[in-house]
């Protein structure tokens, strides 16, 4: 099999662990990556407590990067089917989704429990006391985002445009919690936008939650934040509860 680095479409050809193929819409190499992978594990195909192929191997076998095959194992990784294990590789420990992502040191319920206590009221106190450079800064995301067709790229804009929110509110406390769960953020959106095809969306959500931070409702900008955070949890439970 090959495939690009870029967006893609077609079909997957055989696996050489003996998979079926299935039809692709438009899906990134890493998101073409992902399924098969998932696929030959939830299929039997690849057993629990067996090894995947080196990185190399992988990226050969597939026609793209190891940082292609980096980010499909990093879902495969917070789905809870996989573990890496340094200098030892990478193996299958589930058949099934787990019923919690793990996302570095943070849970996916960590962080649905936690966002709205702190990045709703941020967006609030963001409207309120932005700047100009702020609100610069936030645009020019924006941009980037609705523009972005490379996913790894567009994930690192995701969760920058968050930190900017809290750093606009003007609250150190929000800015520093943000901050310190940046990495998770961006870990929890790459798995949705591979697994739930999030981005189109979250583009649509970022835009009402500026435009109201732009206009400088507070009201507005939580109520955005929230309907994002909510929107959000409910894509997180449908990959859970599949």
């Amino acid at each position: 099999m090959n495939l690009s680095d870029s967006r893609t479409a077609g079909q997957l050809g055989d696996q050489q662990s003996g998979a079926s193929t299935s039809p692709l819409a438009r899906l990134s190499a890493a998101e073409a990556v992902f399924n098969a992978i998932r696929g030959d594990i939830q299929s039997g195909a690849l057993a629990v407590g067996a090894k995947l192929s080196s990185e190399a191997a992988l990226a050969s076998q597939y026609g793209v990067s190891r940082s292609v095959i980096r980010e499909a194992l990093r879902s495969c990784t917070a789905l809870g089917l996989t573990v890496t294990k340094t200098g030892r590789g990478t193996f299958v420990v589930a058949d099934q989704v787990a019923n919690d992502l793990v996302l570095g040191q943070f849970s996916a319920r960590d962080l649905t429990e936690a966002r709205p206590h702190i990045e709703v009221p941020a967006a609030g106190l963001a409207a309120e006391r932005r700047t100009p450079e702020d609100l610069e800064i936030l645009r020019g995301m924006m941009a980037s985002m609705a523009a972005e067709t490379d996913p790894e790229a567009w994930v690192a804009l995701d969760s920058s445009f968050h930190a900017a929110i809290a750093r606009a509110s003007g609250n150190k406390v929000f800015e520093s919690v943000v901050a310190d769960i940046r990495d998770a953020l961006a870990h929890q959106s790459e798995t949705l936008n591979m697994v739930a095809d999030r981005q189109h969306a979250s583009d649509v959500e970022h835009r009402l939650i500026l435009d109201a931070i732009e206009a400088r409702s507070a009201a507005d900008a939580s109520a955005a934040m929230g309907e994002h955070l909510r929107a959000v949890g409910e894509a997180l439970d449908s990959i859970l509860n599949t």
